[in-house]
């Protein structure tokens, strides 16, 4: 089984949504995980109420939702691996400094505790700014891996990058492996 976390990047939900019913479609079981944010945010790209339907639809479970539900990962819970997509720039950043206190960053850190695969889609506007050291701080921590990324917008937002979702399903089979997908930064 693998857990796979949404956080609040919402303007990319569409994108891991096709990605989440891909792996579904492939034969994975998954446990689904959502933020506080995600799970009660209503934006412009689609209410809370919406989106936890057709998690819920897809992955055939209930969303994990709150730290207590989130915190047996990796002790009583095994999952295969933990993909986060997509992974906003604040959840990074607690994860690469060890800050527990919501439920994505519980299931992280539960999950690493067993030594398996972290997978991080990554999509934050200051990825190329203020969380670049965060990146650099995960990228050589054991069991993390990237999702390949790139600039979306590099006129307009220049220190912004996104996960090349398409590729989550090939970087989720060599993170299995204990690989990282080359190349990272496209």
């Amino acid at each position: 089984m693998i857990g796979y976390a949404f956080c609040g990047s919402f303007c990319t939900h569409k994108k891991s949504l096709s990605e989440l019913s891909s792996l579904k479609e492939i034969g994975y079981d998954i446990l689904p995980i959502m933020s506080e944010c995600v799970y009660t945010t209503n934006t412009r790209f689609g209410t809370s109420d919406e989106l936890i339907s057709r998690v819920e639809e897809i992955t055939g479970r209930k969303v994990i939702k709150t730290i207590v539900e989130a915190e047996p990962l990796g002790p009583k819970i095994h999952l295969d691996a933990l993909l986060i997509s997509p992974c906003t720039g604040n959840t990074l950043a607690k994860i690469a400094r060890g800050i527990t206190d919501g439920t994505v960053t519980m299931a992280s850190k539960a999950h690493l505790r067993s030594d398996r695969p972290l997978v991080i889609a990554l999509s934050s506007n200051d990825a190329l700014s203020a969380n670049l050291q965060n990146i650099s701080l995960l990228l050589e921590r054991k069991n993390v891996y990237f999702v390949p990324m790139m600039q979306d917008d590099p006129t307009n937002k220049p220190h912004s990058l996104v996960a090349d979702f398409s590729l989550l399903n090939k970087t989720l089979e060599l993170a299995l492996e204990g690989k990282q997908i080359q190349p990272l930064f496209k």
